[in-house]
């Protein structure tokens, strides 16, 4: 079965849309790009899962012992703070919840990004709930998980990435930008469109890419289980709960399938669907806020209906 989206032409030209991709049951079904052909751009918050799947990378190669260590094994920290800190592990920053005083849709992010040390600005954010309990959106704490992972491996996560997932799956190029030698840990990350739905396909086929296992099956499964409610409830309901840094999106809360999904701002999409085998890649000019929900209708009123 195919999906013609040049039938769609002028609704994706008018929501803005850069380029879809759709596969099914591992094979591509679709593909359509705003100016004839792929290109390379930003993944936005979509780096954050890509992050996630280095993380469990890590954790097979043994760079990475657990998830339960606590943050203050790697990273330099103000002493006075070291207990407190040391409260935090792996684990609360992939699940969104290390207690940091960070308000709701990541609003510290700009001072965040401007300081000029990012790892300390996060520490002394003040921590105003006891870690693993309190989901707060935070690309601080992914940048925190990106730091550990360099000092873990002893190189950034763009080479460790190049090495150990974009290498072995052949990508064409990747940029990532980087803070006193960190690549972010929530966003900068540059990739083709048909680059990152090899992701997904990776993951739907429970981290298997050809002959060769370049994640663990136990790791697919555990980041992109529900770990937190996150924002199910959420209105309109373009998140979901929360795994290791993956949204996770039951079909009671959107209505049409269960799956799991990497999310940028603007409206950038990879979801998986476990049970109706489909991967879909969406990359969209950052426009309002709210035309995010562009996106999210494109995938569950049109191309899961579609092919389900």
């Amino acid at each position: 079965m195919r999906l013609v989206l040049a039938n769609w032409q002028r609704q994706l030209t008018d929501w803005k849309m850069k380029s879809v991709l759709v596969h099914k049951e591992g094979r591509l079904v679709a593909e359509w790009h705003e100016r004839g052909k792929d290109t390379i751009g930003p993944l936005y918050s979509c780096t954050k899962s890509i992050l996630s799947a280095l993380i469990g990378i890590a954790l097979e190669r043994g760079d990475l012992s657990g998830i339960n260590q606590p943050i203050t094994d790697f990273l330099e920290h103000p002493p006075e703070l070291g207990e407190a800190l040391s409260r935090i592990n792996i684990a609360h920053l992939l699940t969104m919840t290390p207690g940091f005083d960070w308000p709701d849709f990541d609003k510290p992010y700009k001072p965040f990004r401007a300081s000029d040390d990012p790892v300390r600005f996060v520490f002394e954010r003040p921590l105003i709930s006891e870690p693993g309990t309190a989901f707060a959106y935070n690309s601080g704490g992914s940048h925190l998980l990106s730091a550990i992972l360099t000092k873990a491996a002893g190189k950034s996560a763009l080479q460790y990435a190049k090495e150990n997932l974009f290498g072995p799956l052949q990508f064409r190029a990747a940029r990532w930008t980087e803070r006193s030698g960190v690549n972010e840990g929530g966003t900068g990350l540059y990739l083709y469109a048909s680059d990152l739905a090899k992701i997904g396909l990776l993951y739907a086929q429970q981290g298997s890419y050809g002959a060769r296992q370049l994640i663990s099956p136990d790791w697919v499964a555990q980041s992109t289980k529900l770990h937190h409610r996150g924002l199910l409830q959420y209105e309109p309901p373009i998140y979901g709960g929360y795994g290791y840094h993956w949204w996770h999106s039951p079909k009671e809360h959107n209505g049409h399938a269960d799956c799991y999904f990497a999310f940028g701002h603007g409206g950038q999409y990879l979801l998986v669907s476990p049970e109706h085998e489909l991967v879909i890649v969406i990359r969209k000019q950052v426009t309002k806020r709210n035309d995010a929900m562009l996106s999210r209708r494109l995938i569950f009123e049109h191309i899961i209906p579609a092919l389900t």
